[in-house]
This record gives C-alpha cells, structure tokens and sequence, in this order.
C-alpha cells in the first residue's frame, strides 16, 4: 500500500514514523513534510489546499489511501473533491467530507448538534452582525470569564477568555468586524466552564469506532499556565484522572450520542474525532469537536498504540473497522515541544537545529523544520517535540529533558513544567 499524508507539522510525523512501522505499508508520501518526515518518507512539495495538485499527486506516485492531517483541507472539502471526481473517487480519504467537518469548522454548528442531542456542553448563544445588539444583555447573564469564540476556523487563535465585560463587547464587536475574516462572521458566546482539560479521540468508518489513548496538552506558552495561548507546548498519556469510571461516563455521554446523533442527521463521518473535553468535579463536558488528530497530543496518543495503527486505517478504508484490534501500551508517554523565541509572537526562522544525533532513548517528532543542504532548520513556530516513554509521568518527562538538553538552536525555548498539575 502506498500512503499520502497531509501536512507538515509533529502530527502527520508521528504518523509516518508509526505507519512506516507495519509490513502493510509500501511507500509513503507526505505533502509537504518536514526534515523528520523525509526520514520515514518522501516528501512532496504540494500545498494541502491544492486539491488539483494533490490528486496530481496520488494519480503519479500511485497512492492507496489519503490522510488528512490537519483540519482546513477537510473544512474546505478535500473528502468530497476525491468523491466528485471519477479519476480518485475510489481512493480513500481518512478525514471526514465537509458536512462532517463542520464539527470543527463552525462553532456554532457544534453547539446545536450538541444541544440537540442532550450531550453535555457549556450553555451559550450565537451572535452576527444583525443580532449585536443583544450581546451586552447576553453577557449580563453570565458571571467572569467570559469564553468567545470565532465561529470558524482562525488558526488556533479564534478562542478568548476576557474577564472584563466591556473588554468582552468591545473583542465580540472587532470579530464581527473583520478580526479573523470570514470565521469571526458569527461570535459564539457561552459560559465558563471550571475544571480540568483533556483529549480524547476515536477512529471511525461512520459505523463503528476504536477508542484511542486520551492526552493533556498544555496550551500556555509561559510556566504555570501563563501567558498566551499556542498550538500546545507538551503533552501526557495517560490521563491520570481518566480512570474506568470517567471513561465510562466520557463513552456514555459524549462518545456514543455523538456517533448517533451523526447517524440521525444521516452524516457519514470517516476518521478521527478529537474530543475536546473538560472535567468538571467528575463530570466530563465537551468544549468543542476537532475532525482531525491533535497536535501535540498526537506526540503522545500514536507512541502509546502498540498494535499496527494501519489496520485502523485500512479498517475506516474498507467500512470493517469492528472487525480490527488495537493494543494500547501501558507505559506513559510525554512530549516536550521546543519551539522559536518570541513565539507565540513573531520570530525568525532559519535557525541549525544541531544535537538531534546526540538523542537517544526518545523520539524527536519535527513539527516547524526543514532541511537545507544537510542541515536541519527552523521553519515554524513549534520546532520540535521530544517524546518520551516511562513507567510514570516523572520518569518519562526526565526522558524528554535530558535529550531536550542535546538539541540547540538559537532562542531555543521550552516550558520546564509540563504534567506539574497532575
């Protein structure tokens, strides 16, 4: 089998490195990759949002099966550009057709599946432009913080968490004003929620799904949760909270109305569901739904599958996902992500990553590298992701410093931190 990946970030490279792993696989080809992934693979210099040029890419290279990583591809419809064309319509996409996607890709879409389907989630309301009027009297009724969301994709920075209630109008009135673009056309408000993060995610063929190891990742650039958000500076699995009795409750209430609401509302989901979840005092609430693997949990979730992670793809491929295994391993998993100084702010790209021969007894997933003559550069704001295995979080984390402490570039930072509060 010949495999395309989609995406350039420590996802779609622990992807590689786990998929490269099984007999099964022939060849794999990801578009367009990074220095870690030309490792395990070959990369290709095609732009994700270029459906023509990726189904170039599958028709020469011969490709078997499609997985998308990230989540603008599939908001945007790469599942169904495959299906409406009779050269690749019988290739396999692994990620959900754009109906699905709008789990992830409108905010607002998420809650009124959520609400309809009596999952538990924060209440709130939608706002646009013609109903801005009444955001003032919405927010009166709720107590500081206030949660404001883009209703669609704005990279990861579409989320805020104001205290301040003319603070709070003033960030709804610049969204519907052109803040993130077309995403901010509408501004999802809803309460607070207390309590403690986590990830979880299945796989499914639209039928059935496997449940995956859960993770933690840690959003804050600074230490202690400070500062302004990233993409996610570490992450942990196991989740030490999720124990049987949580998990349950998480199966229960979250998971399976999901996947029967979906059936209800006759959308066909194929691929990963990313969970964004909070416990609260021991009830799990949904924060939102990704359509796609997490990143950097994904750092953490794949090296804790044991079993051969492609006969879950090939499962979603062929409609038999109930019929494949997967094995979880039992040790703990933690990453650690280096990212460029000035980060989540501007920084420079360009810098030699040197010391990554120098690593071992970890696994250094690249997330912002490429490579230039033969040396690796910085090219992103999340540079790199030292994962590590240990019997607890302590040791695996030790894992992932000492290494951290081989590998240099210049600005170079990490939080010092990550699982403090577990």
């Amino acid at each position: 089998m010949n495999l395309l990946i989609l995406g350039s970030g420590g996802r779609e490279h622990a992807l590689t490195w786990k998929l490269a792993q099984s007999k099964k696989v022939s060849r794999i080809f990801i578009a367009p990759g990074n220095a870690g992934t030309s490792v395990s693979g070959t990369n290709l210099n095609v732009d994700p949002g270029n459906f023509t040029e990726v189904k170039k890419a599958v028709l020469e290279n011969r490709i078997d099966i499609v997985i998308v990583g990230p989540e603008a591809p599939l908001v945007d419809g790469i599942h169904d550009f495959f299906l409406a064309d009779p050269d690749i319509r019988n290739i396999p996409v692994i990620g959900p057709d754009k109906s699905a996607a709008r789990l992830e890709g409108s905010k607002d879409f998420a809650k009124e599946f959520l609400t309809r389907n009596n999952i538990p989630t924060a209440s709130y309301r939608s706002f646009d432009k013609e109903t801005a009027g009444e955001v003032h009297s919405f927010l009166k009724t709720l107590s500081p913080p206030y949660v404001i969301k883009a209703d669609g994709l704005a990279a990861g920075k579409g989320v805020l968490i104001i205290e301040n209630l003319e603070e709070a109008e003033e960030e709804v009135k610049s969204i519907l004003n052109g803040k993130f673009g077309k995403a901010g056309n509408k501004v999802v408000i809803e309460e607070f929620l207390k309590g403690i993060e986590l990830s979880v995610f299945i796989i499914t063929d639209g039928r059935t799904y496997k449940l995956l190891p859960e993770a933690k990742d840690y959003k804050r650039v600074g230490e202690g949760d400070t500062g302004l958000n990233t993409g996610g500076m570490g992450a942990v699995s196991p989740v030490p909270f999720a124990d049987n009795k949580f998990m349950d409750k998480v199966r229960q209430r979250i998971i399976d109305p999901t996947m029967e609401g979906l059936a209800k509302e006759n959308i066909t989901y194929k691929g990963f569901i990313f969970f964004g979840l909070i416990n609260v005092k021991g009830d799990p609430y949904v924060i939102e739904y990704n359509a796609r693997l997490g990143d950097p949990e994904s750092e953490v979730v794949i090296p804790r599958i044991k079993s051969d992670m492609f006969e879950l793809i090939e499962g979603v491929a062929k409609g038999d996902l109930h019929i494949r295994t997967v094995e979880f391993d039992d040790r703990v998993a933690t990453t650690v992500m280096a990212v460029s100084g000035g980060y989540p702010g501007e920084y420079v790209k360009g810098k030699v990553v040197t010391g990554l021969n120098n690593v071992a007894g970890s696994v250094v997933f690249h997330a912002g590298t490429s490579k230039k003559t033969d040396e690796v550069i910085t090219s992103g704001g999340r540079v790199l992701a030292v994962t590590s295995w240990g019997k607890s979080i302590k040791e695996a984390l030790a894992f992932s410093y000492h290494n951290l402490s081989f590998i240099n570039f210049e600005g170079m930072y990490f939080r010092n931190d990550i699982g403090f509060d577990l």
